[in-house]
């Protein structure tokens, strides 16, 4: 109780982080948007690039938004892969919360104003975006992928005994303590789902949103078929996990009491 009337008395500042590797018009679109709609709470947004891999015109697109919003840093990715880079941004960040998202589209930037209409009522709450839900869609998605997401989802919802239906989409926004304090592992896309399963075993209080994927036609994926290992490994080491194991060594101490709960 002491913690929460704490928090209320704190500015709300949002922390966005985009990965970024090949995006150039999508990312000004989403960038533009951010902005338009939400810019009395953005803090910051966080641009995360490799030196390996984004490419010049990534480069360039940055570089002229950074001289149009003074909020727009970028961050050079010193782990691999997309939660690799997360990673990094979890670590760098410095907002009261902060958005998880895609920088290509896929994640529409648009609803980012209902995450943040939400977690302002629920302050101590993980948002996470849903796609299966009423309002919420699948626009071009692969239909192997969505078979086994179908299935995927349902499995590792009984598992975990929740009642939150979307695991693995990268739409989330977090009040920045839990995401500084949890002992994150993975580096690749089975990261996204390692950002929900070990919450929930913490039984921090998750609310769901509706909300929309749509394919991206501008930038190349790096998704990898093996990836899909790395969720499965992911998601059972967590269930059978010990709580105090999923902290960070000096956090360890630390409890999450909130309940577990879905919208």
């Amino acid at each position: 109780m002491v913690f929460m009337l704490l928090f209320f008395n704190m500015e709300y500042k949002l922390s966005i982080l985009l990965p970024t590797i090949d995006e150039t018009d999508s990312l000004i679109k989403t960038i533009d948007i951010i902005f338009q709609e939400n810019k009395k709470n953005i803090h910051e947004v966080i641009i995360i690039i490799s030196e390996k891999k984004t490419t010049s015109q990534s480069i360039e697109v940055i570089e002229n938004l950074k001289n149009k919003f003074s909020q727009i840093k970028v961050l050079k990715q010193k782990r691999s892969m997309l939660g690799g880079a997360i990673r990094d941004g979890f670590e760098y960040c410095s907002g009261t919360h902060v958005v998880l998202m895609a920088s290509d589209y896929e994640t529409d930037p648009s609803e980012i104003k209902n995450f943040i209409s939400l977690s302002l009522l629920n302050p101590l709450s993980i948002i996470t975006g849903n796609r299966w839900i009423k309002g919420g869609e699948f626009k071009e998605y692969n239909m192997f992928k969505f078979i086994f997401n179908f299935f995927f989802q349902r499995m590792f919802s009984l598992l975990f005994k929740t009642n939150l239906t979307d695991l693995t989409f990268g739409y989330r926004l977090f009040p920045t303590n839990i995401i500084k304090k949890i002992n994150w592992e993975e580096t690749n896309h089975a990261f996204l789902f390692e950002t929900i399963v070990k919450p929930l075993k913490l039984k921090i209080n998750v609310i769901e949103i509706p909300s929309s994927w749509k394919k991206n036609n501008e930038s190349s994926s790096n998704f990898r078929l093996h990836f899909y290992l790395d969720y499965f490994r992911i998601g059972f080491k967590t269930l059978v996990s010990k709580s105090e194991t999923l902290l960070i060594k000096n956090e360890k101490n630390n409890s999450y009491n909130n309940n577990q709960s879905s919208n």
